[in-house]
């Protein structure tokens, strides 16, 4: 079956409030680890994720740092409006060239209280260094493009952010950030501005889980997608095929597409659903090419139901292949675009075969994502994990899942 023809009240299970995690455990490697291989399930903690991994796998890390995307203006009369920031216009060729703007910046943001900002009005925010203002340039069906300047042309957009904003914690977690949260809410290896939301699955890890995989001669390969605020829009819709998937801009490098057609003899795994989601995007951006498909690369190059549409099958050592030959015929560093690709049951895993991940909402495209790997043992997973204790979705515990063949 199509997954368009699929419902998502058939992905949900209740999840009580008081099992979802509000704050991270005081050491990043002491959450549990739940490990599901061919039905079974074993249990350990992230410590010792290496003794579950085979010798020469390669695991791939999102290295996307999250910016403090909530700013808090104030009107001209006094009152409060927040602004998140959600992703760059389309006039800016990549996160990286926005994020980088100097002076002024367009940027799609919701607004809380929009309906106190009068047509016309400018809001501010003012900080020590300078001051931020904000004007509506088009107030959109779910959201509002606005010209966002500053007073201090030298600094950067990410700088401002920085500076001026707050960390945006997921909704519900139902709660303001705290100075812990500067850290907690950021991966060890965060790189590259540009998340509303942490990849948090690589929350857990830490130097000595690093160095512990190096020790088993473990590879890391490190990729970019940048998280937007579509990760925890829940399906609304009866089936998927009327639910709108949301579109990340992602980055990989030469270097990373080569050592994954290196490991395409070992073993794959992908920390996190945005990692996963990037390197298969890669095989269908690399099948595109075979076949000679105009890519929009300032647009979306993997769109929402390609994967599913009757594109030739290549080797995944074809695709990426053609990925490697393609920044070579360009003279590029790195493949730039955005991906809407929607991994549900009925989707067959082509550069990954397995996947460590947290636990994820109801009904969501998370719990879809997972469904598509280890098909309806999803059920037993879940049950087994809000039986045992384990916390939930983004400061909770995880599991390492390995792919149903």
């Amino acid at each position: 079956m199509h997954p368009k023809y699929l419902r998502i009240e058939d992905f949900t299970y209740p999840l009580p409030d008081e099992r979802i995690a509000r704050y991270p455990l005081p050491e990043r490697d002491a959450s549990k680890l739940l490990i599901y291989s061919k039905g079974l399930i074993e249990e350990d903690t992230y410590q010792r994720l290496a003794d579950h991994l085979p010798v020469k796998a390669t695991l791939v890390f999102n290295q996307t740092k999250v910016i403090h995307a909530r700013l808090l203006f104030q009107k001209p009369t006094g009152g409060a409006i927040e602004v998140f920031c959600l992703a760059p216009h389309t006039c800016y060729p990549d996160m990286q060239t926005a994020m980088l703007q100097k002076g002024g910046v367009q940027w799609e943001c919701l607004v809380g209280g929009a309906a106190k900002w009068k047509p016309g009005m400018t809001i501010s925010l003012t900080c020590p260094q300078f001051t931020v203002s904000a004007s509506v340039i088009e107030r959109l069906p779910n959201s509002h493009l606005l010209n966002l300047q500053w007073t201090d042309e030298n600094l950067t957009f990410a700088e401002v952010l920085h500076i001026a904003g707050k960390t945006p914690l997921p909704p519900y977690l139902r709660r303001d950030a705290g100075a812990d949260d500067e850290v907690r809410y950021q991966t060890i290896f965060a790189k590259d501005d540009g998340s509303v939301a942490a990849p948090t699955a690589s929350l857990h890890f830490t130097d000595g889980i690093m160095q512990s995989l190096q020790q088993k001669n473990i590879q890391s390969a490190f990729v970019t997608l940048h998280v937007g605020a579509g990760t925890f829009k829940p399906v609304k819709t009866e089936t998927i095929e009327d639910h709108d998937m949301h579109a990340e801009w992602l980055a990989v490098s030469r270097q990373t597409i080569q050592q994954l057609l290196d490991a395409t003899n070992n073993t794959i795994v992908a920390v996190g659903t945005t990692s996963l989601r990037t390197i298969e995007s890669l095989y269908w951006i690399g099948a595109q090419l075979l076949e000679g498909v105009a890519i929009d690369w300032q647009g979306t190059a993997v769109t929402q139901w390609l994967p599913y549409s009757d594109l030739p099958q290549y080797t995944t050592a074809q695709a990426l292949q053609a990925c490697l030959d393609y920044l070579s015929s360009q003279g590029l560093p790195q493949i730039v675009t955005q991906t809407q690709i929607m991994i549900a049951p009925g989707y067959k895993l082509r550069v990954a075969s397995g996947l460590i991940t947290n636990f994820h909402q109801p009904q969501s495209t998370l719990l879809l994502l997972v469904a598509a790997l280890i098909g309806q043992d999803w059920h037993k997973v879940y049950q087994h994990a809000m039986d045992n204790n384990y916390r939930f979705l983004s400061y909770g515990d995880g599991s390492l899942l390995w792919a149903n063949e």
